[in-house]
C-alpha cells in the first residue's frame, strides 16, 4: 500500500483541520458558562426520554407532551418526596455542626496523635475574630478595591442564575421533540460524511447509554449506602456527606475526595466531647471499603459488565485532559469517549479487529 504524497493542497487542509480542531476547543472553553447548562439539559433530557416512552406507552399517548407533562410531574413527587424526609434531617445536622462549631476551644479534649499545630489552627480558623476580620470594612474596601463592585457582582449573579433557570426551559423543550431533534441533527451531516457519521454517533450512543445510566444507577445506590453508613456511625452531616458522596460517584475516584470533609467533620465532632476522633474515622474508612466493595464488585459488574475496561491510570489521565479541555463537560463525559477514541485507534490505525481487541483485553 502506497501512502499519499504530501501536496501543498493536502498539507492546506491539514493546518486548517487541525486549526478549525484548535478554534473548537478554545470556543467551547469561552462558551463553558453559557454551553453547560444546555449540555445538562440535554443529559438530564437524554435520561428521561425512555421514561417518557413508558408513559406514552402505557397510556396509549400518540404525541409527546402529555408524556413529557406526566414524567415532569413524575420526576417532581419523587424529588418532592425524598426532599420531606431527608431535608429535615439535613436541617438537623446542619444545626448540630453549627453548634459543635460555636462551642469549640481550645478547652476541649484533644485529638491522640493529632499535632497541636493542627488543633491550634482549626481554632484559630474558627474564631468568631477570625470571622468578624473576614467582614472588617478594611478588608471589604480592598476586596472591592481589587475585584468587581457590588453592582457588577449582583449582575453576574442574577446572569448566572438565569442561565441555570433556562437549564429547566430546555429540559422541557428537548424532551417535547426529542426525536425530531435527533432526526434534525443527523440531517445536519453532509451526505458525503453521513454513513461513517452515523455509524460513530451509534457507537457514542451505546457508549453513552451503557455508561451514563448505568453509573447514575451505581451512583443512586453509593449515595444510599454511604447516607445508612454514616448514619450509622452518628456522624454530623451524614446525609449531606452521603449524597455528596454519590454525586461524585459519576466521576470515577472522585468519591475519595470526600474523605476530607468527612476527617474535617469528625475532627469536629470528637472537639465537641461526643467520641474520640479516631473510632469515629475508622468506622466512617470502613463505610468506605464496605460500601466500594459493593458497588466494585457486586453493583459494577451486575450493571455495567465489564466497565469500560481501562487501566485506573489511563482513568485518571483521560479525566485530566478532558477536564482541561471541556472542564465539568470533558470530566463527566471522558471516560466513554475515550473508550471509543481507543476502539477506533486499535481498529483503523493499527488495523486492529474490534473482536481481537476486546478477547486480548480480557
Amino acid at each position: 500500500m502506497t501512502s499519499r504524497p504530501y501536496t501543498f493542497d493536502r498539507v492546506v487542509r491539514m493546518v486548517l483541520g487541525v486549526a478549525a480542531v484548535i478554534g473548537a476547543v478554545w470556543l467551547i472553553d469561552t462558551l463553558e458558562y453559557v454551553l453547560l447548562p444546555f449540555c445538562l439539559a440535554c443529559l438530564i433530557a437524554y435520561l428521561l426520554d425512555p421514561l417518557v416512552e413508558f408513559n406514552r406507552n402505557i397510556n396509549h399517548l400518540k404525541g409527546r407532551a402529555v408524556a413529557t407533562l406526566l414524567t415532569l410531574v413524575e420526576v417532581t413527587l419523587v424529588i418532592g418526596v425524598v426532599c420531606y424526609f431527608c431535608v429535615p434531617s439535613i436541617i438537623g445536622e446542619i444545626n448540630q455542626m453549627k453548634a459543635l462549631v460555636k462551642d469549640y476551644t481550645p478547652a476541649h479534649a484533644a485529638v491522640p496523635y493529632v499535632p497541636e499545630q493542627v488543633h491550634e489552627y482549626i481554632n484559630r480558623f474558627l474564631s468568631s475574630e477570625n470571622i468578624r476580620s473576614l467582614l472588617d470594612s478594611d478588608n471589604i474596601e480592598t476586596f472591592l478595591d481589587k475585584g468587581s463592585t457590588l453592582l457588577s457582582a449582583s449582575i453576574d449573579f442574577l446572569k448566572r442564575t438565569v442561565q441555570w433557570l433556562l437549564t429547566f426551559v430546555y429540559v422541557i423543550f428537548i424532551l417535547l421533540d426529542y426525536e425530531q431533534l435527533m432526526k434534525s441533527f443527523r440531517q445536519l451531516v453532509p451526505p458525503k460524511y453521513r454513513k461513517i457519521a452515523y455509524r460513530i454517533e451509534d457507537d457514542i450512543k451505546t457508549n453513552m447509554n451503557h455508561y451514563f445510566r448505568g453509573q447514575a444507577l451505581i451512583a443512586l445506590f453509593a449515595a444510599v449506602f454511604y447516607c445508612i453508613g454514616f448514619s450509622i456511625v452518628g456522624i454530623p452531616l451524614s446525609i449531606v456527606l452521603g449524597i455528596l458522596v454519590g454525586v461524585l460517584y459519576m466521576i470515577p475516584y472522585f468519591q475519595y475526595i470526600t474523605l476530607i470533609p468527612v476527617a474535617v467533620v469528625c475532627l469536629i465532632y470528637s472537639m465537641g466531647g461526643q467520641a474520640d476522633f479516631w473510632p469515629v474515622f475508622g468506622q466512617c474508612l470502613l463505610v468506605y471499603v464496605i460500601s466500594q466493595s459493593v458497588c466494585d464488585y457486586i453493583l459494577t459488574p451486575k450493571i455495567m459488565g465489564k466497565a469500560m475496561g481501562l487501566n485506573p491510570a489511563i482513568i485518571l489521565f483521560s479525566l485530566s485532559v478532558w477536564g482541561t479541555l471541556l472542564g465539568l463537560i470533558g470530566m463527566i463525559i471522558a471516560l466513554p469517549l475515550t473508550t471509543l477514541l481507543l476502539a477506533y485507534y486499535q481498529q483503523y490505525v493499527i488495523d486492529r479487529p474490534a473482536s481481537a481487541a476486546q478477547s486480548s483485553d480480557e
